[in-house]
């Protein structure tokens, strides 16, 4: 039964192998290229931008004149000349031209309105200003979001690389047991647990596999492919130091784009509350209209015989109460202010927070992949002796298997330590908005 059940895992394995040839290798640059023209949240901060452009635009505008034209045509029925007909009781007498022409030109503007228009206008611009750091926000945190999934990738590959070498090694040791069964130097226990040995082997060959399949459709996700694609294997040795130090780091996470849109928001929020306080300011208003009008007895484009008339007017208003409404917009802005000030505090020291923690964890990482690397060395070199005294009856295979787990932990610590220090990085990149 235990060999069948070995036979049954191990077509399991054969069978499942070929899955990752159908993705599409992609190096990590083309992954966040993708990703930033794909994904959701960099789309919707472009949009955002665009708005707050075309606000900015509004607000200039703002201090142009608004300009209209019209224009207007009616023809009367019935249109026999001088009939008569009765409407509402009255006798009406229809008259000579059928056509009812008019043309009309006006513009108005706001010459005072106690500089609102001033304050809308700056705060337009500081709301553009937090529109663009929220669009550099969002792309480095989707290329933060796309390189964990690249380096999930990674690992997982990595793992499943662990994985076989673990099989392999089950498998020789495997045939060791049954060798030196046959020679009757130990019991029929020792093939048994190697046997067992490599059936979990070749279970977390299957795991390994499984978890590189779920990690190429989650980075097939994160950049928005429509086919699937994997991490390019030229890509698993990037460059894993930092090219700043943790002082100048620090200087950048506070200059952030999270502080820096927590700025804007302040400042515009600033602006917003004076411009509210102007309501209680008169407003002045110019306005010109002239308008023409004619009758004709056919529909003519002409304007010769019409009669003209024009108006230019200036006017001043001053609301005296308007039932507590300037008092809620202006205490809504102060509300707007207040809270405006406690999130860029909260967004200095969030910035901190996570550089502390990033950093921390980098160095943290970089420490154990160096550890665990001389603890792997360490470790292959334990076994191979343990696996050479076993041979010769100067080892039990307890210390064998006692061996192996260990090389298999020192192996998937060392794989964690890489992708730990991966993520870090990105993370640090992603608070300061810059490659490092």
């Amino acid at each position: 039964m235990m060999w069948i059940g070995l036979l049954l895992v191990t077509a399991a394995v054969s069978s499942s192998a070929p899955a990752d040839t159908a993705a599409r290798p992609i190096s990590l640059v083309e992954a966040v290229a993708l990703a930033q023209r794909n994904a959701p949240a960099v789309i919707q901060a472009e949009g955002q931008k665009r708005t707050s452009d075309a606000g900015v635009r509004a607000a200039y505008g703002a201090f142009l004149p608004a300009v209209n034209v019209s224009a207007g045509a009616s023809r009367q029925l019935p249109t026999r000349q001088g009939q008569t007909i009765v409407q509402n009781g009255q006798v009406l007498t229809l008259a000579p031209d059928p056509w009812s022409l008019n043309i009309g030109l006006g513009a108005s503007v706001d010459l005072f309105s106690g500089g609102a228009r001033f304050f809308e206008l700056r705060q337009a611009r500081l709301q553009a200003v937090g529109a663009t750091a929220n669009l550099v926000i969002q792309r480095f945190g989707t290329t933060l979001a796309v390189k964990q999934q690249f380096f999930g990738v990674l690992a997982a590959r990595e793992s499943e690389a662990a994985a076989r070498a673990q099989l392999e090694q089950a498998e020789q040791q495997l045939k060791t047991s049954i060798l030196r069964l046959r020679l009757r130097v130990v019991t029929r226990s020792d093939s048994l647990r190697s046997e067992i040995l490599v059936s979990n082997a070749r279970l977390a060959v299957l795991q390994a596999r499984t978890t590189l399949d779920v990690a190429d459709a989650q980075l097939t996700r994160a950049v928005g492919a429509p086919y699937l694609v994997t991490a390019a294997t030229e890509d698993s040795l990037d460059r894993p130091g930092l090219a700043l130090d943790d002082e100048t780091l620090r200087q950048l996470a506070l200059e952030g784009p999270g502080v820096q849109q927590a700025t804007a928001t302040l400042q515009a929020s600033q602006a917003a509350l004076r411009g509210a306080w102007t309501s209680y300011l008169p407003t002045v208003t110019a306005s010109y209209s002239r308008s023409g009008s004619g009758t004709a007895a056919e529909f003519t484009t002409s304007t010769q015989d019409y009669s003209y008339s024009g108006s230019l007017r200036l006017s001043l208003s001053l609301p005296v109460f308007q039932r507590f409404q300037r008092v809620q917009q202006v205490t809504q802005a102060q509300v707007a202010v207040q809270n405006a000030e406690a999130g860029l505090t909260d967004a200095r020291l969030a910035a901190v927070q996570t550089l502390t923690q990033a950093l921390g964890a980098f160095h943290t990482a970089e420490q154990q992949a160096a550890v665990q690397a001389a603890t792997l060395e360490a470790a292959q070199e334990d076994l191979r002796e343990q696996q050479e005294m076993y041979s010769i009856g100067l080892a039990t295979l307890v210390d064998v298997l006692t061996s192996q787990t260990t090389l298999d932990q020192a192996r998937h610590a060392l794989i964690q330590a890489r992708y730990d220090q991966r993520v870090a990085k990105a993370q640090l990149e992603a608070l300061v908005a810059r490659s490092l």
